[in-house]
């Protein structure tokens, strides 16, 4: 084949989906919408392979601000032009123009579905897993609610999602449970990304260890992102204080989620760098109480 490799032109999106179809998975429509002519101001590149002047596959590389040490790296093929050889030049000529990111960042991660095209193309290029995710739904009474009848015991209260604790104790958890790839999340940026309005958060509830009058930290919150309560399940982001002991992150983890599932399901995205999270949900899900709604995801990398 007599290929043209060249950088990305707007109108290339539109030819691309004619022959890309629908996306297959959510981190495959995602990565798509990153396609755009290079740009230094925020850095990215993106290359476009033509076939006799139609394009027919097209790769990114981009940094990321939440997470500054990996670029983000992104290759589709047209399936009747796979096994070709255009994928593995695509991503070495990503790597070359990885090296001269202002960052001095080289070290790439991309996003696939265990089994798909995707991943076998990543275990082909030597990436390694970083990360497993995955999207789980608990029933309703799948726990066992408790209660907080205690007044010097375990409390249970509303926050505000503009409340500076409540910001403090996610950006706290998000940076913990993303040691394996060191985030950046300033108070004013998790805000925006997680608890403003532009998020879509409609509420929140946070689980202290003993009322705050008596300096009772957040032991756990939840935030929802489902406006209205009905019968589907609610989207939901858990958190907890990692700093505290195991069996204490377990023990509120537990409680928040029975409190949560007491008459409707919620919907988690659960990383398995969540370990407290990961030890409550997982015997939920050998017994039923609890499903795994669609593919899992994993996180890829150069080594």
């Amino acid at each position: 084949m007599a290929l043209d490799y060249r950088p990305w032109q707007e109108g290339d999106e539109l030819e691309l989906l004619q022959l890309w179809g629908g996306p297959e998975s959510a981190a495959v429509e995602q990565f798509r919408g990153s396609f755009q002519p290079s740009s230094d101001t925020p850095w990215n590149r993106c290359i476009t392979v033509v076939d006799q002047g139609v394009p027919v596959a097209a790769g990114c590389v981009y940094g990321a601000a939440l997470h500054p040490d990996r670029l983000w790296c992104y290759i589709e093929v047209a399936l009747d032009h796979r096994r070709a050889g255009i994928g593995s030049t695509l991503f070495t000529m990503l790597q070359h123009e990885a090296a001269g990111s202002p960052s001095g960042v080289t070290t790439m991660r991309s996003k696939v579905t265990p089994e798909a095209s995707g991943a076998l193309f990543a275990a082909a290029l030597g990436l390694v897993t970083l990360q497993r995710s995955r999207l789980v739904v608990v029933g309703p009474g799948a726990l066992a609610p408790s209660a907080f009848d205690d007044a010097a015991g375990p409390q249970l209260e509303e926050a505000a999602t503009g409340s500076v604790e409540l910001t403090r104790a996610l950006t706290a958890f998000y940076e913990s449970v993303h040691a394996w790839d060191r985030a950046e999340l300033s108070l004013g940026r998790a805000q925006q990304l997680f608890l403003g309005e532009a998020s879509g958060a409609g509420g929140a509830v946070v689980l202290r260890e003993k009322p705050k009058t008596d300096g009772g930290s957040i032991a756990a919150f939840a935030v929802s992102y489902t406006q209205a309560r009905t019968d589907d399940p609610a989207d939901v982001l858990l958190g907890y204080d990692t700093a505290l002991p195991q069996q204490e992150q377990q023990a509120a983890v537990a409680t928040l989620v029975a409190m949560l599932v007491h008459q409707y399901p919620i919907r988690l995205e659960l990383d398995d760098s969540m370990e407290a999270l990961v030890a409550v949900v997982e015997p939920l899900l050998a017994s039923g109480a609890a499903y795994v709604a669609g593919p899992d995801t994993l996180v890829v990398a150069t080594a």
